[in-house]
């Protein structure tokens, strides 16, 4: 009986212990990126089901607060997200810092999708954001400017809510990501950091992809 209490409490030690750890540890990111209609928020569902990390849109969390009642910076946002330009490294940075915070999740690893974007952005991160996780690598979501635009019309078409889902925006939004968001993409693929997917391919076969290099990364 006595051998059994001490296991027990020895069990609950090493529990804890290993939660304080987990909740100690710097949360682990994957940035999540391509071009708008790329399939990233797709791919990203699939990994949370299966793995059961946290998925943070920056775009997302830019609507939301876009929306939010007594937002100082909604009209603000509704601006950019317009005009398919980019919000203030300083916002977003702010959203995803309070998200990953917030979060209960006990593995403490997130699925940024759709950041950083540009050269801005990178700069804000690495100044405010780099010494708080541990960036784990860049998964790059490749299909065409044809299959994006159609995938976008159809989303916004089906009642997304996006006032960016329409062809003056998603041309916007292309030139964006050709001038600003591909060469942050190209300078990760020069550190060894960028995963490749065709994700011109079906959810399913993307994320089989993804399956097969998670094991490298720790994940």
């Amino acid at each position: 009986m006595y051998t059994l209490r001490f296991l027990a409490t020895g069990a609950r030690r090493f529990i804890r212990a290993m939660s304080a750890a987990t909740m100690n540890r710097k949360p682990e990111v994957m940035f999540i990126l391509g071009s708008p209609g790329a399939g990233k928020g797709t791919l990203c569902r699939y990994i949370v089901e299966h793995y059961g990390y946290v998925h943070l849109s920056a775009g997302d969390l830019l609507r939301e607060e876009r929306v939010k009642p007594g937002s100082q910076y909604g009209e603000f946002i509704e601006t950019h997200i317009r005009n398919g330009t980019i919000v203030p490294v300083e916002i977003t940075c702010s959203l995803i810092d309070r998200a990953m915070q917030t979060s209960e999740n006990p593995h403490n690893r997130f699925l940024i999708d759709g950041f950083p974007r540009n050269q801005d952005n990178l700069d804000g991160w690495n100044k405010v954001m780099a010494d708080k996780v541990l960036l784990k690598g860049v998964i790059f979501c490749e299909c065409s400017e044809e299959v994006c635009t159609q995938r976008c019309l159809h989303r916004g078409a089906s009642g997304s809510g996006r006032s960016d889902d329409n062809e003056q925006s998603l041309i916007l939004r292309h030139q964006t990501y050709l001038k600003n968001t591909l060469p942050i993409i190209k300078m990760y693929e020069q550190q060894g950091l960028v995963y490749k997917v065709n994700s011109m391919n079906t959810p399913e076969e993307v994320f089989q992809d993804v399956v097969a290099f998670f094991p490298k990364l720790g994940w």
